[in-house]
């Protein structure tokens, strides 16, 4: 990690914050599974508000339907998506220690990709990948931060925060499924990525 306060943005959080509640932030180290619309969007969160260390790990790149709620840009689409989120977060502090990996994760590496993480923020679409995230690392320590149920565009505070375990939660209403009728759209997929983002702040302002 860097030294403290390097540049002007970490003054200003600093005033904020406070400097024995920034140095909490910026020691934690964030894994970010999945940099769709909930993983690039609660990334940027977390950037804004101090975190500095990031492993952030997809195979996929950047499509147009993308843009609809995802944190890239036009230019962007055809980029892999982490090549392109490590940009983007770069230009909001550029002090930050990225470790972008583009691949899957799978059975044979999910116990080791994020083994350096204090936190794990599951954002994956298909439920078997959430799934397998949840269940490699609840038995740890590491808090975990998931959704479910963020399709769609109706009323936004059904968009509920479930403590399940003291090391996991759920954001959503658990139940909207993305289909045909209820596609993925910006403002729900936002709300959510941020509850997942201030439940993570929380936790660590709240930590040892």
């Amino acid at each position: 990690m860097m030294n403290h306060l390097t540049n002007r943005f970490e003054e200003a959080l600093q005033g904020a914050f406070g400097e024995g509640k920034l140095r909490k932030i910026q020691r934690a180290t964030i894994g970010i599974a999945g940099a769709g619309g909930l993983g690039s969007n609660c990334a940027v969160n977390l950037v804004r508000s101090g975190f500095l260390n990031f492993v952030i790990v997809d195979f996929d790149q950047i499509e147009y339907s993308n843009l609809n709620r995802q944190f890239y840009f036009y230019n962007q689409v055809g980029l892999p998506k982490v090549q392109a989120l490590q940009e983007n977060l770069l230009a909001i502090n550029p002090n930050l220690q990225l470790d972008i990996r583009q691949q899957k994760i799978e059975e044979d590496n999910v116990e080791t990709i994020f083994a350096n993480c204090d936190v794990i923020v599951e954002a994956f679409d298909q439920a078997r990948y959430k799934k397998m995230i949840v269940e490699h690392y609840l038995p740890s320590n590491k808090l975990i931060v998931s959704a479910s149920g963020i399709a769609g565009w109706s009323n936004s505070d059904e968009l509920k925060t479930h403590k399940i375990k003291e090391n996991l939660y759920i954001i959503g209403d658990l139940s909207s499924a993305v289909g045909k009728d209820l596609p993925p759209c910006a403002p729900r997929v936002s709300i959510a990525a941020a509850k997942q983002a201030n439940i993570i702040l929380d936790y660590i302002l709240k930590g040892e």
